[in-house]
C-alpha cells in the first residue's frame, strides 16, 4: 500500500475471447465504482492481439465507460511489442506498483485459470477463484461431474470430445429427448450455444460450438422449468454467503436465455425470485455447496433450473452451470442480487478487495454459510 493507504487496485480487462466486449463493460464498471480515496487504480487492457498496455486512472472516474477505458490505456507511441514481452514487461511492474489485482476477464484466457496462473506466478495476489477452481468452474463436463459426484443434481448430456465423436448415438437420444442445447464445454456468455429441435440440425449445431475454438462439445438434455441464478460472495473473515435468487425471464422472441438476451437489455430480471421459502433455502444451501466443491474463493454464480414436475409440490434445483467471474456491470445479474441484498456495488467491491487481500495474508478461515 501507498504512503496514505490506499490500496492500489490493477484491474485487467479485454482480453483474447469472445468475451472481449463484455469485459470491457465490466471493468469499465468496476473503474467507475472503485473509492478514489481508498484506492488507486490502474487500467489494464489485454488487447485481442494479447499485447498488454497499463494505462493511467482518469480524472473524472465517474464519467468512465468502455470506450473512454480504451482511452485510458492507449498503446505507446513506438513498435507494439509481442504479446509475450508485453505481458512480461506489465507484470514485473505490477508486481512492484499494485497491492491486488482484480481481473475483470471472462472467458478464456481469462476465467479459466490461465491469467490466475499468471498472476500466481508473478506473486501478485488477485481477486476470485484460484487456477483450479476457474479451470474446472470454466468447464461445463468437469463441473457436472464433480457437482453430480457430490449429490446435486445436473442436466442429463453427452459429450462429444473430437471429430471422430460427433455422433449421438439413437440410445443417447431417447435419453435426452428432444429438445436439447448444444454447447462448447468452455465457453461463456451462451456463445457458441445453439437450440437444436430437430436431430437433422444437429451437426450444424455442433459446427457452431466448435467455431469458438473449442472441440469438446456437450450436447445437454433441455430442462424445462425456471431459470434461477444464486450468487456466492466469501467475506474476509472466510464466511461464505447466498444472496437472494434471481429469477431470469426471458422475452418471446427468444427461444432461451442467449447472448442477445443477456445484453440488449430486454430480459426481465426478478430480484429476489417469487419462490417458497423451502425452494430459496434449497438453491441458497447448493450454491455454497457448489462454492466448496470447486474449491472457488471470493465469488461465483450458480445457475439453477427449477424443473415443473406434476405431482410435487416444490421444484428440486438443478445446477445448470456456474461462473467464477460472472459480468460485473452495476446492472449485471451478480452486483444486482447482491444490491437488493442491501450490498450496494461499491461495498461489494470493497469485500471482494478485502477477501482476496485476507486471502494472501492467511487470514481467513471458512466459516458456516449463511443467507441474505
Amino acid at each position: 500500500m501507498t504512503g496514505d493507504s490506499k490500496t492500489r487496485v490493477a484491474v485487467l480487462f479485454g482480453g483474447r475471447s469472445a468475451e472481449h466486449g463484455v469485459s470491457c463493460a465490466s471493468a469499465a464498471s468496476i473503474v467507475r465504482h472503485l473509492s478514489r480515496e481508498r484506492y488507486e487504480v490502474t487500467p489494464v487492457r489485454i488487447g485481442t492481439d494479447g499485447v498488454w498496455t497499463i494505462g493511467r486512472d482518469h480524472p473524472a472516474p465517474a464519467d468512465v465507460d468502455a470506450v473512454k477505458l480504451l482511452d485510458m490505456t492507449r498503446d505507446p507511441a513506438g513498435p507494439r511489442p509481442t504479446a509475450l514481452e508485453s505481458m512480461w514487461s506489465a507484470l514485473s511492474r505490477l508486481r512492484d506498483e499494485v497491492d491486488i489485482a482484480f481481473p475483470a476477464l471472462h472467458g478464456g484466457h481469462g476465467e479459466d485459470g490461465t491469467i490466475q496462473s499468471t498472476l500466481e506466478l508473478f506473486g501478485i495476489p488477485y481477486v476470485g477463484s484460484g487456477v483450479l477452481a476457474c479451470g474446472i468452474g470454466m468447464d461445463k463436463e468437469l463441473t457436472k461431474k464433480l457437482l453430480a459426484d457430490a449429490g446435486l443434481l445436473v442436466a442429463d448430456s453427452v459429450v462429444l470430445h473430437g471429430t471422430d465423436y460427433d455422433d449421438v448415438s439413437a440410445q443417447d437420444r431417447d435419453r435426452l429427448g428432444l429438445p436439447v442445447f448444444v454447447k462448447p464445454a468452455r465457453e461463456g456468455s451462451s456463445v457458441g450455444v445453439s437450440r437444436v429441435d430437430d436431430w437433422a440440425s444437429l451437426d450444424e449445431a455442433i459446427t457452431t460450438a466448435r467455431s469458438t475454438g473449442m472441440s469438446k462439445v456437450l450436447v445437454e438434455a433441455a430442462v424445462r422449468g425456471r431459470e434461477v441464478d444464486v450468487g456466492v460472495l466469501e467475506y474476509p473473515d472466510g464466511q461464505v454467503v447466498a444472496g437472494p435468487p434471481l429469477e431470469i425471464r426471458v422475452p418471446d422472441r427468444h427461444s432461451f436465455f442467449d447472448f442477445d438476451a443477456k445484453y440488449q437489455g430486454e430480459t426481465v430480471f426478478d430480484i429476489p425470485a417469487d419462490l417458497p421459502a423451502a425452494v430459496t433455502a434449497a438453491l441458497q444451501a447448493q450454491a455454497v455447496e457448489a462454492f466448496r466443491i470447486l474449491g472457488c474463493s471470493g465469488l461465483l454464480r450458480v445457475d439453477f433450473f427449477l424443473p415443473t414436475v406434476e405431482g410435487t409440490e416444490d421444484p428440486v434445483p438443478v445446477v445448470n452451470e456456474v461462473n467464477t467471474m460472472p459480468g460485473f456491470t452495476a446492472m449485471s445479474q451478480y452486483p444486482r442480487m447482491w444490491s437488493a441484498a442491501g450490498l450496494e456495488y461499491p461495498a461489494l467491491l470493497d469485500v471482494l478487495i478485502d477477501t482476496a487481500l485476507a486471502r494472501r495474508s492467511g487470514r481467513t478461515a471458512r466459516e458456516p454459510a449463511a443467507t441474505r
